[in-house]
């Protein structure tokens, strides 16, 4: 009765084999693609987009000077006598340096005096003469009228007179020759004293006392003052590619060596047109104006400074290495991991120029108005015209989604050039293939489109807020197209953004699918990352 229970165990347990074998198959499988997925994802590196601030500049060297730095020299030559100031001291307009040897010019003036003294009494002996003169004539004048004297005695005294009276003319000419002389001598000795012509500083002391000086053709320096050095200045050499976005009224920052540490802060006062050429190089002058009320920045320091083109908060930004990364097929196998195949957007030409693009553009102008500092009217025609662009945005978005596929890149594309205000693209891969023709045109159309749309709220503008809104509407429509790779799937997918400035680190994004927190990539992963 035992042996037949005995054999119906196994034959009730024969079921588990196939079962385990099932289970195995099921788990290698999961393990497989789960596993391929992972490898996929993990054979790139990325960055997320994030919202930040973008900030760009110039970079240039230059000298710390005083606003204003005056020679003092001496107009006349001498032995020093004196020499009143040293290094570094503090001097006051009319404030006595030096002092020359005045006994020749003092010994001139004199000469000069008697001269003067001279012409005077010539002056006083052609007056006698000529009223004597004049006597003598008015006499034979009469005598002749009743011919008691011959007309040549009569014309001999008139002849006495008129020489007379050009004699005191001749002695007053040279009275006044001496005066000038008189005066040349005084000035001559007065400038034996050496005056500072300025409030400043004492930067160089060129003479000792008891040396001579001698001006000729070129009068020599005795001092270098310095103005006042709470208020200095540098000269920026600026290539000639960056010269352009430079204006006055920007900001500069800048250290200097002697206190690495800290940041001084500088205005651009001036943009000098006097271009200077070293080695080919073309470099312009810009003059960047400094506060030093404590006077800790010294004349000659160098200065690193940086000039502030530009500076944007709260923008979506990618990192520069995704802007520069492509898929293998695309890059001649210089990027990517083998035998990856980048997805296509088929959206992705219009989804930059077209409804996703647009909506985009509405934040970035949200975000120009809201650094104008707008009132109520101002505010209300803003929104006005940025709540009909939100509506041929979402009108172009489903287009844009009622075409597919293929169609639906030409139709978005098509979409793209009305919002630029222009002509219909198509094309089964859009404007993402194409970005490289008509660019151009796209933004003059699209600049076009945002002046007709928003020149009613301009008009409400006061000039400084008006200057301000073209400047930042011209940068945010002249924005270049680039495409940029997201990872979906373990796989990139080609995105076509619009970018703006940069900071050398990061670039901003003007118009996209991309929206804050999506993964860029930003390169292949090294070996040592992908296992």
């Amino acid at each position: 009765m035992s042996l037949p229970a005995r054999a119906a165990r196994p034959a009730s347990r024969s079921w588990l084999i196939p079962a385990l074998v099932l289970v195995a198959v099921l788990l290698a499988g999961w393990w497989y693609v789960g596993h391929r997925g992972q490898s996929d994802a993990s054979a790139y590196r990325t960055a997320a987009v994030e919202r930040g601030e973008i900030r760009t500049a110039i970079s240039a060297t230059g000298t710390l000077s005083a606003t204003a730095t005056v020679d003092v020299g001496t107009q006349v030559s001498g032995t020093l006598q004196s020499v009143l100031v040293d290094f570094n001291d503090k001097v006051t307009a009319g404030e006595v340096l030096a002092r020359l040897d005045p006994s020749t010019l003092q010994a001139r003036l004199e000469q000069a005096s008697a001269v003067l003294g001279s012409s005077r009494a010539a002056l006083a002996e052609a007056q006698a003469t000529s009223r004597n003169a004049e006597a003598d004539y008015s006499r034979k004048a009469g005598l002749l009228g009743r011919q008691l004297i011959a007309r040549a005695d009569a014309d001999s005294a008139l002849a006495a007179r008129d020489q007379a009276r050009a004699r005191i003319g001749s002695a007053n000419a040279q009275i006044r020759q001496q005066q000038a002389a008189v005066a040349s001598a005084k000035l001559d000795l007065e400038k034996t004293v050496i005056r500072s012509p300025v409030d400043g500083v004492v930067l160089q002391r060129a003479v000792e006392p008891g040396q001579t000086v001698a001006a000729s053709l070129q009068t020599p320096v005795l001092f270098k003052i310095a103005g006042d050095l709470r208020k200095m200045e540098i000269v920026l050499a600026i290539d000639e590619a960056d010269i352009g976005q430079v204006r006055d009224g920007q900001t500069a920052r800048f250290t200097v060596d002697a206190f690495p540490e800290r940041k001084f802060t500088g205005t651009v006062k001036q943009v000098r047109l006097a271009a200077t050429n070293t080695a080919n190089v073309i470099t312009y002058p810009v003059v960047v104006e400094v506060d030093n009320p404590d006077q800790v920045l010294l004349p000659g320091m160098t200065a690193n400074a940086e000039i502030e083109i530009s500076r944007k908060a709260d923008v979506l930004s990618v990192p520069n290495a995704a802007l520069r990364f492509r898929p293998v097929d695309e890059s001649n196998g210089t990027a990517g991991p083998p035998g990856a195949t980048p997805n296509r957007n088929p959206a992705a030409g219009a989804g930059a120029g077209g409804g996703q693009s647009g909506a985009g553009m509405v934040d970035n102008i949200t975000r120009i108005a809201a650094g104008l500092n707008l009132d109520a009217a101002q505010q209300a025609a803003f929104d006005a015209a940025a709540a009909q662009m939100r509506e041929r945005a979402d009108r172009m978005r489903a287009a844009m989604q009622q075409g597919g596929g293929q169609s639906g890149a030409g139709a978005g594309a098509g979409n793209a050039g009305a919002f630029g205000g222009g002509r219909q693209s198509g094309g089964g891969q859009g404007g993402g293939q194409r970005s490289g023709q008509g660019g151009g045109d796209r933004s003059a159309r699209m600049a076009e489109r945002m002046k007709q749309s928003f020149g009613p709220f301009r008009e409400t503008l006061n000039p400084q807020q008006q200057q301000q809104w073209d400047t930042e509407l011209a940068a945010l429509t002249s924005g270049k197209r680039a495409p940029v790779y997201k990872l979906t799937d373990g796989k990139p997918e080609q995105v076509v953004v619009r970018v703006g400035a940069s900071d050398g680190t990061r670039t901003e994004l003007l118009g996209g699918e991309l929206k804050e927190g999506d993964l860029v990539i930003i390169g292949s992963a090294r070996p040592d990352e992908a296992k």
